[in-house]
């Protein structure tokens, strides 16, 4: 691309055009800046909710790069800084979330090579590959701050608490509601795509989430006796029974909700029938509207079931449809797919096998404007990064952290002059 200077006339200021070649080259330039703060973040990570050293650092690296107004979130150990180029033009908000997994962390990767780095903090590790994406908006953040002066509008630098927990994403789109955004953009490190790949699609790209929270209650006593108890534990395995026989009958099978079930807990002794069961999961899928539906039918079954046994059943709060699919803005990914295209030709793939079923609360950024969502691959069998997301033995490419930053880079510096 010739670095050519765009006059824009609504605004009455000139801003130019970022010639590719002199992205890559500050990729290239922060590169060892990039692999330090990744490898910094990934030996002391923290979880959701207790991120106060991270916050520390990531606040820190900032001051070394320039002055930037910084807003800490109410609530939170999440916060926000603001680069305003003083010139008028469009707000681009570029996230990163910054929380581990309580996880211990394996020595050895998908692989089974030995990890360059494990967490210090036993217990705790970057299993989902937040470290990569904090060390990516860093290097974005010091590349647009080199350039400030070729560029218009705003640029709002998210860091969110606790995306693993869902208590950062509230508080952080209540601190945000009052800035006026054009768009917001984050990406996210991907397990099953292949090492500088880049995922970009339009529509839902990750899944929704509802929370499956329950508790069967019957009248406990004692094992001999079951006549004289009622006993919750059948109740319970015949709702789940009875719930995956709905699941194939009575929900429009044309629409993906995956149910997986993960919690089953009764009694504590093996000659005590107990008072109750504790059945708990999720829901994921990639519609809201059957998400929601297909919630409401496992309430449906679970009491009637119940009533049934002679039981009756509980649903906890938090069993709601929680978090909603993460869906790309139409222009937006065409936009991206444009520059990406240019940046890193061949590089770019649609293909919706790539679709996550995991869930993002990226998602709810979309109550303060348009969205787009990218992943990028750090598959690779060679170096035995292949384990899945949420794994003690998840590990990454950190070649592939330079395609994040290249796509996260172009995308900001080029919306307010393509767009």
């Amino acid at each position: 691309m010739v670095l050519a200077i765009f006059i824009l006339g609504m605004h009455g200021i000139s801003a130019k055009i970022i010639a590719d070649k002199e992205i890559l080259s500050k990729i290239s330039q922060y590169d060892s800046y990039t692999r330090e703060v990744r490898r910094h973040l990934h030996l002391y990570p923290e979880v959701g909710g207790n991120e106060v050293e991270t916050a520390k650092y990531l606040k820190t690296e900032l001051s070394k790069i320039g002055n930037f107004e910084i807003h800490d979130v109410p609530g939170s150990t999440g916060f926000y800084a603001i680069l305003d180029t003083k010139r008028a033009g469009k707000t681009i908000g570029l996230r990163t979330d910054i929380d581990g997994l309580p996880i211990k962390e394996s020595e050895l990767n998908g692989g089974g090579k030995p990890k360059p780095l494990v967490s210090k903090n036993v217990g705790v590790t970057q299993g989902c590959g937040h470290d990569g994406h904090m060390a990516t908006l860093m290097t974005s953040i010091r590349i647009i701050y080199d350039l400030r002066n070729q560029l218009s509008g705003k640029f709002v630098f998210i860091f969110e608490e606790g995306e693993e927990t869902n208590t950062g994403i509230r508080p952080m789109v209540a601190a945000l509601k009052d800035i006026h955004f054009d768009v917001i953009y984050g990406n996210h490190l991907l397990s099953s795509l292949p090492s500088g790949l880049i995922y970009i699609n339009e529509g839902s790209v990750t899944t929704g989430m509802a929370m499956i929270s329950m508790q069967v209650f019957g009248k406990g006593g004692h094992a001999s006796r079951p006549d004289q108890a009622v006993n919750p534990i059948f109740a319970a395995a015949n709702i789940l029974t009875s719930v995956s026989i709905a699941w194939n009958n009575q929900r429009d099978i044309t629409k993906v909700v995956t149910l997986g079930v993960t919690q089953l807990q009764a009694g504590e002794a093996w000659n005590v029938i107990p008072d109750s069961v504790y059945i708990g999961g999720t829901l994921r899928f990639f519609d809201w509207d059957a998400g929601v539906s297909s919630l409401e039918l496992i309430k449906k079954v679970a009491t009637d079931v119940a009533h049934a046994h002679g039981c009756t059943v509980r649903f906890g709060e938090k069993m709601t449809a929680q978090v909603p699919p993460v869906v790309n803005d139409s222009q937006a990914t065409a936009f991206l797919r444009r520059m990406v295209d240019e940046l890193y030709p061949g590089r770019a793939t649609n293909d919706p096998k790539y679709n996550w079923y995991a869930s993002e609360t990226f998602a709810l950024y979309n109550q303060l404007a348009p969205t787009m969502f990218t992943f990028v691959g750090v598959q690779n069998p060679e170096l035995g990064t292949t384990s899945g997301h949420h794994t003690s033995e998840f590990d990454i490419d950190e070649d592939a952290l330079q395609y994040a930053i290249g796509t996260m880079v172009k995308f900001a510096v080029s919306y307010n002059t393509h767009l």
